[in-house]
C-alpha cells in the first residue's frame, strides 16, 4: 500500500523564482517518489502558473 502527498508550487516566472526542484529533492530525500506533475491554474494567455506535485512512498506493514 502506498501514501500520497500533494504539493502546490510554482515554475517560476518574471517576478518569481521557480522552487520545483528544490521541491521535488527535499521531498525525495524523505523518501518520496515523484508520481507525476500537474497545471492547476492558467494565466490570460492559456499558460500554466501552478502546478501540484504528486508523491507517493511506500507504507510498510507494522
Amino acid at each position: 500500500m502506498y501514501e500520497y502527498t500533494f504539493v502546490e508550487t510554482s515554475l517560476g516566472g518574471f517576478f518569481s523564482e521557480a522552487t520545483h526542484r528544490q521541491t521535488i529533492i527535499e521531498y525525495a530525500r524523505a523518501g518520496w517518489r515523484l508520481v507525476q506533475v500537474l497545471p492547476t491554474n492558467y494565466n490570460g494567455h492559456g499558460k500554466p502558473t501552478l502546478y501540484e506535485i504528486i508523491f507517493e512512498r511506500k507504507i510498510e506493514n507494522s
